[in-house]
């Protein structure tokens, strides 16, 4: 008994005396829309979509909430929602009876009235099963783009695979005797189950699909002659118990896991079914579900027992129980997947509302926030909008990546097409506004540092103001320390320290990265701005006096580069074992389709080992691939810092500040055929030859017209080094092509 009781954030009764299993419950955005919805489906055949709202202790829950009901006659076996159509990669809902399985879509009509809209479901296609099924998994078998398949495991052992409307082939497990539960595993392409012999079994999809064809029971003299293999397991495990639900989880912090849960035991195994962890259970449990841990390397899993409680593992270490008002029988989590190994990662809501003075026809909203950043929703599709009329979404934005973001802003587009009397069908327009996010979306507050690696000062031409007054959400009224000492510390763990001058007008910010002091500078001078505008002072001004960190900011750049240089690398070896495994693959073929059956020379464990270090390259790239991002991120944060301190040093005007953005920061996204060092290298070029160049000896060099990757970043510092030498000595930033000389006998009175 646990002294703890879940509080219900939603819940609602359905239907009387109706009975459920484990495969009555899905989370996922079955229309489509950018959320996610629950689907329940019952064995006495109601199908019900539910959009969950928060409840308060007392009230009832809200009708709303209940999108959709229908019956359908027939018991629910299992629900499920993939990419099951073809020729859209949009996400439809499967429902698997005895006898049948079903494909419809889910898609929402916009009410004319006050009762809203209104959900419907439509048939895609249907397949009848000539066996009665028991259970069913989907995933790109075979490794396919874009598409879900289905595999539906029979009550006598048959696993019947369909490829969308398809039906595929079918093929009988080997010594079976009762249905176990059934996983697939995208990662190795192998199905998972375990048998009546209370094994865990993994059975290649490839071994499947090329296995004797299972129309019948008994082989005939034909079958045994063909050409098919007999269907081999890849890998088995005696877990001793028999398991009641099998679980595939692959999260950015842990490796890829398969969790299996027995009557008695809790197990974790590795993709080769080698045990990575176990843990014995003291109660008999109903279901669980694994999911993402805060800490590297571990995984939380949720438990549920017959005595209505409700367990939480991190890994095999008991972190939670709670009592449950029931029974479970089926759990999921609706939480969306962050990186972040922060205790909380908190969120900000963002309301937009489209507001139309003309007929809007066909509106389509867009929400973009830059990575690590992530939004619930990105997408939204209104009915036609008439004038004067409104629509209003809101959505959340959240840190996902574990690394701060380079930017604190969102994007939105509205596009739509208005109607003119020369065309009915609309002319296309489009609406953009930006948003600003708040600081506490990424960082909170924390105790200063005193020491650091990088510090910067800010020197203003007024007396400094309290951080009680302009970080009033981060400094606490309590503290008389506060005033001029403030600390902050990243989601992601990093610190900063604030300081104000007691005796000048200086503020220094400090910490142990150079771009983590970005979004910090930034944000005391955007507040010291509007505290000033705000008390009508309009001469307010902030200087740069120190030296740019230049050597800081050519290691960042350094680290980009070999990580690019890296994902090269890992191309070509990924391309000279993909070519070997293909030519064995060929040779293997070759000696299968011999009439006069050859030996295989150890061609098999070739492959095997090939295929292996494919899969060992193919995550290392992934890996690499994902550090690339993580420091072209950080790249970005010490390019706007050394932006803003050059700006503040040289005193440029927004035109000059607007020309060096588009200069140090041109790409949205780096890739490995434009990136940005080859990008920037050009840029700088070009206005070292026109603006700042020296004579017009420098203005007639050519400028290549091809961007490539460079073999290093010397030639990049060093033009950076001269660009800054040259605002130094009072070279200013412009859009002419015209050398300074050329532009100062245009000027009268200039010499």
């Amino acid at each position: 008994m646990s002294l703890f009781k879940a509080r219900d954030w939603w819940s609602t009764v359905l239907g009387e005396k109706e009975e459920f299993d484990q495969g009555c419950l899905c989370v996922a955005d079955v229309d489509n829309s950018g959320q996610d919805k629950i689907i329940v489906g019952s064995y006495m055949g109601y199908l019900r979509i539910f959009n969950p709202h928060p409840v308060k202790p007392g009230d009832e829950v809200q009708a709303e909430d209940l999108l959709l009901e229908v019956q359908l006659r027939e018991p629910i076996l299992q629900v499920e929602v993939g990419k099951f159509v073809s020729g859209t990669e949009g996400l439809h809902l499967a429902v698997l009876h005895c006898r049948r399985l079903c494909v419809y879509a889910v898609s929402e009509t916009l009410g004319n009235v006050e009762h809203g809209n209104q959900y419907q479901i439509k048939l895609m296609y249907e397949h009848h099963l000539q066996r009665t099924a028991c259970n069913m998994t989907y995933g790109p078998f075979g490794g396919v783009k874009g598409r879900d398949l289905i595999c539906i495991q029979s009550m006598d052992g048959m696993l019947m695979l369909f490829e969308q409307e398809s039906y595929a082939f079918g093929r009988f497990l080997p010594g079976f005797l009762l249905p176990g539960p059934l996983t697939y595993s995208s990662r190795t392409d192998s199905f998972i189950t375990v048998s009546s012999s209370r094994q865990v079994e993994s059975y290649k999809y490839q071994v499947l699909a090329f296995a004797t064809d299972a129309d019948g029971r008994q082989e005939t003299v034909q079958q045994k002659l063909s050409s098919g293999k007999k269907l081999v397991v890849d890998w088995v495990l005696n877990i001793g118990e028999q398991a009641l639900d099998i679980c595939i989880v692959s999260f950015n912090q842990a490796v890829s896991s398969v969790f299996v849960l027995g009557e008695r035991s809790l197990f974790c195994l590795k993709d080769n079914g080698q045990i990575r962890f176990m843990k014995k259970l003291d109660y008999s449990p109903s279901c669980f579900i694994p999911y993402c841990s805060v800490k590297e390397g571990t995984i939380n899993t949720l438990v549920g027992n017959h005595s209505k409680m409700l367990y939480v593992y991190q890994d095999i270490t008991l972190k939670w129980a709670t009592q449950l008002p029931h029974v479970p029988v089926s759990v999921k989590v609706q939480a969306i997947d962050s990186e972040v190994k922060a205790e909380v990662v908190p969120s900000v809501t963002v309301k937009v509302t489209i507001q139309s003075r003309v007929t809007a026809q066909k509106p389509y909203l867009a929400v973009c926030v830059q990575a690590p950043l992530a939004v619930t929703c990105d997408r939204f599709t209104f009915n036609d909008l008439d004038p004067g009329s409104s629509e209003t979404v809101v959505l959340s934005v959240f840190l996902k990546g574990n690394f701060p973001p380079s930017e604190l802003e969102g994007n939105c587009v509205l596009s739509c097409n208005t109607p003119t009397e020369l065309n009915p069908e609309g002319i296309p327009k489009f609406a953009q506004c930006k948003f600003k996010l708040p600081l506490r979306l990424v960082c909170f507050p924390a105790q200063p540092s005193k020491s650091a690696n990088h510090k910067l000062t800010i020197d203003t031409n007024k007396p400094p103001i309290s951080f009680l007054t302009i970080f009033p959400d981060f400094a606490d009224p309590s503290e008389d320390d506060q005033a001029n000492v403030l600390g902050f510390q990243f989601l992601t763990g990093s610190k900063i320290t604030l300081l104000a001058s007691k005796t000048s007008q200086r503020y220094r910010i400090q910490s142990d990265q150079l771009e983590d002091l970005w979004l910090i500078t930034k944000e005391l001078t955007l507040r010291l701005e509007e505290h000033f505008k705000k008390q009508n002072c309009k001469d307010f001004a902030c200087t740069f006096s120190g030296s740019v960190p230049l050597q800081e900011y050519f290691e960042l750049i350094d680290r980009h580069f070999e990580l690019r240089l890296n994902a090269e690398k890992f191309q070509e070896l990924l391309s000279e074992r993909a070519i070997q495994f293909r030519a064995i693959e060929r040779r293997l073929l070759t000696r299968f389709k011999d009439k006069t059956p050859a030996p295989l020379q150890h061609l098999d464990t070739l492959l095997e080992g090939t295929f292996r270090e494919v899969i060992a390259l193919a995550d290392a790239a992934e890996e690499n691939q994902a550090n690339v991002f993580q420091a072209f991120t950080k790249l970005k944060s010490a390019t706007h810092l050394v932006i803003m301190l050059i700006g503040l040093w040289q005193k440029l005007n927004a035109d000059q500040v607007a020309i060096m953005e588009a200069t140090f920061l041109p790409l949205a996204e780096d890739t490995q055929e434009l990136g940005w060092e080859e990008t920037v290298d050009s840029a700088i070029s070009f206005l070292l030859r026109t603006c700042l160049s020296k004579s017009s000896k420098e203005q007639a060099l050519s400028l290549s017209s091809q961007l490539s990757m460079p073999k290093d970043t010397s030639r990049l510092k060093k033009n950076i080094s001269l660009f800054c030498d040259r605002l130094a000595k009072g070279g200013r930033l412009s859009l002419s092509t015209e050398t300074p000389t050329q532009q100062a006998t245009v000027v009268p009175g200039k010499t």
